[in-house]
């Protein structure tokens, strides 16, 4: 691939102008949502022959090129920028920025303004010098909510500089070179609903966060102690994800433990024993499994009323979506979400998988897959089984259940060699790999045996089970199914007498705490943030100390009441970007997981800090119908924004109901405040009820 670099005398001079020559009078300027993605663009559609300019901001170069875009452009003189994803933020104008005054229920209605970050004025004026001399703007942000609403901020700032200009954009999910120029000879509108949802999801957070951060704040500082210098932060998503938190740290502190009693029998032949489950389970009632025990005693003889044996099978993966990536990197890599989400984001910057935030978990059948299977054969760990693939063990994934309409599921684009990648960066990309050959190979497949048989009126079953063919499971290391012990040869209608029949006893269990695949399964089922935003909600419970995380055998919960964060609100409006791309990495706070909730060695689990309990229980016994700490607020503001997209609501509807809702909800804790006071004195000062 050749590069030609110019060097301008001085970043003024780096302006794509009308000395720009080219094919035609045709001039297009593109504008990527990160510089990675710029370039790789840039290389593409120039065959890798381009020039660079530098321009006022370090981190963002224009590069020039000639490109036939077809269909009705044809021949252009191309400029391909950038942004670091958001350009703007809306915030209250200054009269509403006092926290004494005016009261912080005026932020539900108070003026907003949209600006420029200051750090991103020499981007958005980058893009409104470019335009001047282009006709048409080609929007290259990644194909979801908020790029859309990115690429809404990039159109604004172009036609600063040429109000004329045409807008279009590339639909793309990858970066790799086929795909690309595929994406810019295909051309589509830019969604306004989608920049619409996005519009009303940043007011919302905006309003609602700050409104209730000061309500919080101000009314708790007054308590004096560890809370008279804190900022009390509130979201609409961080509350309810702190409020699965707390709820499971209850569940598991007041458990009970039942005694509970079942039978079991364990029968000897042909040198094999063979243990027998009871239908029942277990009783709770131990007279009631004494008498029917002894039953089973009185009939000595077992007949046996079922011999069954049939094939069995283990499925494959369903292709991998950005919830289902999370959990696996909490669960099987020890990476916490935040983080997996910050090193996918990279590895698909680079070109190495797909785009890493989809909803979808089927492949379109146009997609031709067995020739990314082909670029994984030359992998020493996995590239036999790709080869096996290749060579006619290829078979079409599993289709699940949801499609988002905008990305495939993440799987790899390229071979990488592990020493091209950092040790996590080899991780992820090795078990998204695994994944998306697993998808493509066959079910394990084995063959079942199930026995059933009455003792007395009780019936009795076991299974044993043999492995015939491993397929995806040879490649997919992370799951297991392995030969139960084998069974000896029972016929319908054989009795005999069981070697021993034996009366159990146990208690129950408490539930686990919360493993972060846990807490986003959670987040998933009750509609709490998206696949994209999850991890960062997460992560935030953590940096204001509203959560801590434990490991095994330490069943306290740690950190001190409160948090030191200064910033007002979850909802401030620059979700995306901030000068260093959309990601921010973890801080290797939010842990591992497990399906079994920490009880193995090392696992990281969560519970609430006392200022976090305090919170969530203080406006949960205020008992109105909408707990700032239950899911369903925001749960409907979620629907709300994809009603938005799909065209069944306006912004404007959306707004008014929510903000509505919110404010109702505002009013009613400002009624009984005390409870939420009272709350604070019992759990961060140690404070008893009436002392």
């Amino acid at each position: 691939m050749r590069f030609t670099q110019l060097r301008p005398a001085s970043p003024s001079l780096a302006l794509f102008n009308d000395s720009h020559p080219g094919p035609g009078d045709m001039r297009v300027l593109c504008v990527a949502e990160k510089p990675s993605i710029s370039k790789a663009v840039a290389g593409h559609l120039s065959g890798g022959s381009f020039a660079t300019h530098n321009t006022r901001n370090k981190y963002i170069k224009n590069y020039s090129f000639d490109f036939d875009f077809g269909q009705q452009w044809g021949s252009s003189s191309v400029t391909m920028t950038c942004v670091t994803g958001h350009l703007t933020n809306v915030e209250f104008t200054n009269e509403y920025k006092n926290w004494s005054h005016p009261p912080p229920e005026s932020l539900f209605t108070a003026p907003i303004v949209k600006n420029v970050h200051d750090d991103k004025k020499d981007i958005a004026k980058n893009i409104a010098d470019q335009a001047k001399y282009a006709r048409l703007l080609v929007i290259w942000t990644d194909c979801d909510r908020e790029g859309e609403h990115i690429g809404q901020e990039i159109v604004d700032a172009a036609k600063v500089g040429n109000a004329a200009i045409q807008v279009k954009r590339a639909r793309f999910s990858n970066v790799e070179r086929a795909h690309v120029l595929t994406a810019a000879r295909r051309l589509i509108e830019l969604d306004e609903k989608q920049v619409n949802a996005v519009s009303a999801r940043i007011e919302l957070d905006l309003r609602i966060g700050y409104a209730f951060t000061r309500f919080i704040t101000n009314n708790l500082k007054h308590l004096g102690g560890p809370l008279a210098e804190l900022v009390l932060s509130y979201g609409s998503c961080q509350f309810p994800t702190l409020g699965f938190v707390v709820d499971r740290y209850f569940r598991v502190k007041n458990f009970v433990p039942e005694p509970f009693w079942g039978i079991s029998l364990t029968h000897n032949k042909d040198g094999k024993q063979v243990r027998f489950s009871w239908a029942r389970n277990r009783l709770f009632d131990r007279m009631t499994a004494v008498l029917l025990y002894e039953r089973c005693l009185d009939a000595k003889k077992a007949k046996v009323t079922k011999v069954q044996e049939k094939p069995t099978r283990k499925f494959k993966p369903l292709p991998l979506t950005t919830v289902e990536l999370q959990k696996a990197a909490t669960r099987l890599l020890r990476m916490s979400g935040q983080q997996a989400m910050t090193i996918a984001e990279g590895l698909y910057n680079k070109g190495f998988i797909s785009y890493p935030r989809t909803e979808t978990d089927r492949f379109d059948k146009g997609m031709n897959l067995r020739a990314l299977v082909q670029k994984q054969t030359t992998d020493q760990r996995w590239g036999p089984f790709a080869q096996g693939l290749v060579n006619g063990g290829f078979q079409q994934p599993r289709e699940g259940r949801h499609d988002d309409k905008a990305h495939p599921p993440i799987h790899p684009i390229a071979h990488v060699a592990p020493s091209v990648l950092s040790h996590d960066e080899g991780r992820l990309y090795e078990y998204v790999t695994r994944r998306f050959l697993a998808c493509c190979s066959e079910d394990a497949k084995g063959m079942a045996t199930d026995i059933e048989l009455q003792l007395g009126d009780e019936y009795f079953s076991t299974r044993g089970v043999i492995v015939l063919e491993r397929n995806y499971l040879d490649v997919y290391v992370y799951e297991n199914w392995n030969n139960s012990t084998e069974l000896p040869k029972f016929t319908v209608g054989e009795q005999f007498e069981p070697t021993e029949a034996m009366m159990t006893e146990g208690k129950t269990s408490p539930p686990n705490y919360l493993t972060e695949a846990d807490l986003i399964a959670l987040m998933d089922a009750n509609g709490i943030g998206t696949d994209a935003t999850m991890a960062e909600h997460i992560q935030k419970i953590q940096d204001r100390e509203y959560v801590a995380t434990i490991t095994r055998g330490n069943d306290t919960a740690g950190g001190a009441g409160g948090g030191d964060d200064e910033e007002e609100a979850n909802g401030a409006p620059a979700a995306r970007g901030g000068g260093r791309g959309r990601g921010r990495g973890g801080r290797g706070r939010g842990g591992g997981a497990s399906a079994r909730g920490g009880r193995a060695s090392g696992l990281k689990v969560f519970v609430p800090t006392q200022l976090g309990v305090a919170l969530i229980l203080g406006f949960d016994r205020m008992s109105f119908e909408m707990s700032l700490g239950k899911p369903f607020l925001r749960k409907e503001m979620e629907l709300q924004m994809k009603a938005i997209c799909e065209g069944s609501t306006t912004r404007r509807a959306v707004l008014e109901q929510s903000i509505a809702q919110y404010k109702q909800v505002f009013l009613q804790s400002q009624e009984q405040v005390g409870v939420l006071k009272q709350a604070c004195r019992e759990f961060v000062f140690g404070q008893r009820p009436g002392a």
